[in-house]
């Protein structure tokens, strides 16, 4: 077996790979033999049918596969140990390929044309100054984040009288035609309901100052008009609620009145742990500042990538085989059209070119990442899910198995993953290059985004 190579130019080559009869014949004799032990032909005892027959039906098959194994491997290994930097896969030349004839021939040439990335150059000193959005927290977005977490800390509390956003709990009562109550009907205990979901407004008025012990009389379906929602209060089946009608009477055990937590350090304690020092309303708001600041490093991160990715694609300039890169697009992808091609070709090379030149930034600076930087990032994905349901104080053991579950999918290891490159890529640019830091705020940011 042996490998030619001729150089087109720098970007294109052709592999031409030389197989003979002393390469496979073996391989080849050793199959036929193992299909003999196996074969079971009528008119022969098991293993004993003849090797000339047993060539004859599988020879050209044995052959070929063999010879495909020899030729992919080969070629696998030469790219290898030239240590060529190929785009896509190896594709046979469509005009320099003989033709096989695996009757007659015992020796075979295969030919392939090759695209080779090109060698390029990343520079990245403080010469080259990029900008960098640095988002500050505003006080209204920590006023709503702090809001938000007296919210979820709160309580209901026991009022005296009932007042638009309250919620009553008591027991209902099925009545009949002349408003008794029926005999073998509806009747639920302790049952909670929100007064402003209420949808008849004649009957949301009529709960307004009224207090426990007092009993309404209303019609709930017409009241909340959703059957579902009645059925699920009443604890009815779905069948009984859709055929429910008429008044129930509502007798008022409580009223409950939602309130949000107080602004004292029990607050601060839940939110950040008693180890977080934090003692005031003003240390509470700072640590919220800069908790939401560090949540929006991923943003600003983002958009540098985003404006990486645009400076260093136009200011470096390479070369691609494109003739090649368009055949070996319609070869993996039959479905796409010639034009579809063309239509997606330029955003395919801007994608290559800045993939190029994230791997010569990989190589400058021998980036790597491992499975405990993998796993850290999973811990912060989890930390960051477990932030917007306002827990914040969450034991490394419970992040730690959250971490875990996320690593056992497929899709999210290979999500996390790719991610990690990418923000080891971004942070090997910020290092070496001279950043031109911009603060704005949120919503500043947001709009700069869609333009």
């Amino acid at each position: 077996m042996n490998i030619s190579r001729e150089n087109i130019d720098s970007l294109n080559a052709i592999l031409t790979v030389s197989i003979e009869q002393n390469d496979y014949e073996a391989k080849v004799t050793e199959v036929l033999k193992n299909y003999r032990k196996k074969a079971n032909m009528p008119g022969f005892r098991p293993g004993m049918v003849p090797a000339g027959l047993i060539k004859k039906m599988y020879g050209k098959t044995a052959l070929a596969e063999e010879v495909n194994k020899i030729l992919s491997n080969s070629l696998n290994d030469y790219i290898h140990a030239e240590n060529l930097n190929i785009l896509g896969e190896p594709l046979p030349n469509e005009e320099k390929q003989p033709k096989i004839d695996w009757d007659t021939q015992t020796d075979y040439s295969f030919v392939y044309d090759i695209g080779i990335a090109p060698e390029i150059n990343v520079v990245l000193n403080e010469q080259t100054t990029m900008p960098y959005y640095s988002i500050l927290a505003s006080d209204e977005m920590v006023s709503k984040q702090l809001d938000a977490y007296a919210g979820r800390l709160g309580t209901n509390e026991v009022v005296e009288t009932v007042e638009d956003k309250d919620t009553v709990r008591g027991n209902f009562v099925q009545l009949d035609e002349e408003g008794n109550e029926l005999e073998g009907g509806i009747k639920t205990e302790k049952v909670v309901i929100a007064v402003d979901l209420m949808k008849d407004e004649e009957v949301k008025s009529s709960f307004i100052g009224k207090m426990a012990g007092d009993v309404l009389v209303f019609d709930p379906v017409k009241t909340y008009d959703n059957k579902h929602e009645v059925g699920h209060m009443l604890n009815i089946s779905h069948e009984e609620a859709e055929n429910l009608s008429g008044n129930f009477s509502f007798s008022i055990i409580e009223v409950l009145r939602f309130q949000k937590a107080e602004l004292n350090q029990d607050l601060f304690n839940q939110i950040y742990g008693e180890e977080s020092g934090i003692s005031s309303e003003e240390e509470f708001k700072a640590r919220i500042a800069t908790e939401l600041e560090e949540n929006f490093v991923y943003s600003s991160d983002y958009k540098f990538s985003l404006d990486s990715h645009d400076a260093l694609v136009k200011e470096i300039q390479f070369d691609l085989p494109e003739a090649f890169l368009k055949r070996w697009i319609k070869v993996t992808n039959e479905k796409m059209t010639d034009e579809q091609i063309e239509s997606d070709f330029d955003s395919f090379m801007l994608d290559l070119k800045w993939q190029l030149i994230k791997d010569r930034i990989v190589k400058d600076n021998e980036l790597k990442i491992t499975e405990e930087d993998v796993r850290a990032l999973a811990k912060e994905t989890a930390m960051a899910q477990f932030r917007q349901y306002g827990l914040n104080n969450v034991s490394d053991e419970h992040l730690e198995n959250y971490a875990n579950h996320m690593l056992k999918n497929e899709d999210e290891r290979r999500k996390l993953v790719t991610r990690k490159q990418e923000e080891v890529i971004v942070a090997a640019i910020k290092s070496k290059v001279m950043l031109d830091v911009k603060e704005i705020t949120y919503d500043e940011f947001n709009k700069m985004l869609e333009k």
